[in-house]
């Protein structure tokens, strides 16, 4: 009688039977509705292997990547800054060479008031290796202390901010998608020392029309912390407003210079297309 009663149960509370225990027409289609759902891999669908070579498979091979080292990338890397040159970069103004200082110990530093910069070349979905500091001494607080901005296609911001001691709103603090997701963790370094942001990013898809038919998602780590876990962009990340979906294809990552002698300094940064 217990296993009857507690099927009865769980059949009512999905509506399958009425106080009559009658089977309705929409409960029976409730009912097919769950098997539907049900996840099936057919991969592993007919007579169970016995043995263990029955679940082996040597096809196909797995591509050998050298790991990056704490000064390379890996071997199968697009190095897009390693210090020698700016000559990966344009302004995001005007196309025009980059303007930013090129520093003597492999870095480049913001150029207050001389607007982004972009990468020359496009990309879709990565995986994005880059290391950036906030300068000292300390000047100014809120979000106009250290603020730069990692974006992805160009529209979509990993924020960068020196969070150390100063408050501000938590979905545009350091290591948040601005505006759209607050981060996990607050992971950085003391102010002065070199932060590292790995980022994972997949492009949304847009169907013929312009319509988006997927979101795009990113993964941070900072400093080896998950701060972002596979987050949904649910577009654009702007400063005033919600955020917008243009359809758009590949595009470039970009740095930002936001225009208060902010002096965010960036070395090291490579990119694995995915």
């Amino acid at each position: 009688m217990k296993n009857r009663y507690s099927l009865v149960l769980l059949a009512a509370s999905l509506g399958v039977i009425s106080c009559q225990e009658k089977v309705t027409v929409d409960a029976d289609s409730r009912i097919k509705a769950v098997k539907d759902s049900v996840i099936v891999y057919e991969e592993y669908m007919g007579e169970e292997p016995t043995t263990p070579e029955g679940t082996e498979f040597y096809e196909p091979k797995v591509a050998v990547v050298k790991p990056a080292t704490t000064n390379s990338a890996p071997s199968d890397a697009i190095v897009l800054f390693n210090g020698a040159g700016l000559e990966n970069w344009i302004s995001t103004n005007d196309s025009t060479a980059a303007k930013w200082h090129l520093n003597k110990d492999g870095s480049m530093t913001v150029n207050d008031k001389t607007g982004n910069i972009q990468t020359k070349q496009n990309f879709g979905d990565v995986q994005l290796h880059i290391e950036w500091k906030s300068p000292l001494p300390v000047q100014r607080d809120n979000q106009n202390r250290a603020n730069s901005g990692v974006f992805l296609n160009g529209i979509y911001e990993v924020q960068i901010l020196d969070q150390n001691d100063n408050p501000t709103y938590v979905n545009g603090q350091v290591g948040s998608i601005y505006k759209q997701h607050v981060p996990l963790a607050m992971a950085s370094v003391p102010t002065g020392d070199w932060n590292t942001y790995d980022i994972i990013y997949h492009a949304p898809v847009f169907n013929v029309d312009g319509g988006k038919i997927k979101s795009g998602d990113i993964t941070v780590i900072h400093n080896g912390i998950l701060v972002q876990d596979h987050v949904e962009l649910k577009g654009t990340t702007p400063y005033i407003g919600w955020p917008k979906n243009p359809a758009h294809g590949k595009g470039p990552l970009m740095l930002q210079d936001h225009g208060d002698d902010s002096r965010v300094s960036f070395r090291n940064i490579w990119v694995r297309e995915l």
